[in-house]
């Protein structure tokens, strides 16, 4: 299951995070690549958990814990330190998945990869390609966002990034543990989650929302990790 999340950063946190990254010092984005996928990889990123990886991924991070959708999609448990990347003159991805594991740049925590998180950083006028392929059980999806939406997607799809072949194309990347494991079960979750909010917005739903609210609650006790 996919997810857009409509602006989750503001025009001024996108324009200071764009005027770092004009200037800060890219490498080769090989380097955190896994040996089958580092062929299909021609872009550029910060060095993961540098000082400057660090300050501009932070309010990424304080907008997500604020979400109430991004927090009813993920169940969130952990969340690694944003990355950045950099698309320009026919970079690309190839399809891969990501690995399942991964260790946070910072704390060295490990976590298990099980959603996805791009957020686009410019717009898609600035650049040609680029677009974010995912294949999963929901069928092909084919996403190119608004500068500061984000698209959370399950951790094991296939996907990649079409070429870009003009201008660049900026993006923050992460993955999250959520206290759920199985997609499939956290679809259900979310499906119900919504309906609940829905319902409770008339007075006269609040039997019907007490019971499945205790019905929710129920089976993240009964399957959540914490």
């Amino acid at each position: 299951m996919m997810l857009v999340i409509p602006d989750l950063l503001d025009s001024a946190s996108l324009a200071h995070i764009r005027t770092a990254l004009a200037d800060a010092a890219w490498q080769d984005g090989r380097a955190t690549a896994g040996y089958i996928a580092r062929g299909q990889k021609t872009n550029q990123q910060l060095a993961p958990g540098s000082a400057l990886a660090q300050t501009l991924g932070q309010p990424i991070l304080d907008a997500l814990a604020q979400h109430p959708l991004f927090i009813s999609f993920a169940l969130p448990l952990k969340t690694l330190s944003p990355m950045f990347n950099r698309y320009m003159g026919g970079g690309e991805y190839g399809f891969h998945i990501d690995n399942a594991l991964r260790i946070d740049p910072v704390s060295g925590q490990r976590i298990r990869a099980d959603i996805s998180t791009t957020v686009f950083l410019n717009d898609p006028d600035d650049y040609d390609g680029g677009e974010l392929i995912i294949q999963d059980s929901y069928g092909t999806q084919q996403v190119k966002l608004p500068a500061g939406h984000a698209v959370v997607y399950p951790g094991n799809s296939l996907h990649k990034v079409t070429p870009v072949t003009r201008g660049e194309r900026l993006a923050s990347f992460f993955w999250s543990q959520s206290m759920i494991q199985d997609d499939s079960l956290r679809g259900i979750l979310f499906e119900l989650d919504q309906s609940i909010q829905q319902l409770a917005l008339r007075e006269e739903n609040l039997a019907e929302v007490t019971r499945l609210s205790g019905s929710y609650h129920n089976l993240l006790r009964r399957f959540g990790d914490v």
